[in-house]
């Protein structure tokens, strides 16, 4: 029996995904400038939005398959409803695998600058940066099988 207490944490350790957490926007400023060896897929979503619902798994399936990059899904959903519940519930219904942040910024339009010159205030919006070369590419829109491939192979050098 002690032998298998310790063997259930451990798989159940390996199993479980880290909980999303509530990030002030500092906080995302800092991943847009964080250096890395591997690519970094930053995508702005909401629990309300359809399209970036429709998107997730794509999402998920590119970032599974691929080392070279990193997946970091942006929930926009904290300016409508303060209780993270809703995104906690479901990133577990979904059974999300990327890192999930909460996004605790209100008025969108006095901060979307700041992650993108491009970027209208639509969702969901997606942020490819090559960290090392400081190339990026940008999507305001859903992204469709293929599309994200091309956004990383073209901030790749």
């Amino acid at each position: 029996m002690r032998f298998i207490l310790p063997i259930l944490f451990v798989a159940l350790a390996f199993t479980s995904e880290a909980q999303p957490k509530v990030v002030k926007l500092i906080e995302i400023e800092k991943l847009l400038k964080t250096q890395s060896d591997k690519i970094q897929v930053i995508n702005f979503w909401a629990t309300w939005c359809g399209p970036c619902v429709k998107e997730m798994p794509l999402l998920e399936k590119v970032g599974q398959e691929r080392g070279d990059i990193h997946i970091t899904l942006v929930s926009l959903d904290f300016e409508l409803d303060e209780n993270p519940d809703k995104v906690f519930k479901f990133v577990e219904r979904k059974q999300l695998k990327s890192d999930v942040l909460i996004l605790d910024a209100p008025d969108i339009n006095s901060w979307i600058d700041k992650i993108e010159k491009q970027w209208t205030g639509s969702l969901p919006a997606t942020l490819v940066i090559n960290t090392k070369t400081g190339k990026r590419a940008f999507a305001g829109k859903e992204l469709r099988e293929g599309e994200l491939e091309e956004l990383i192979e073209s901030v790749k050098n």
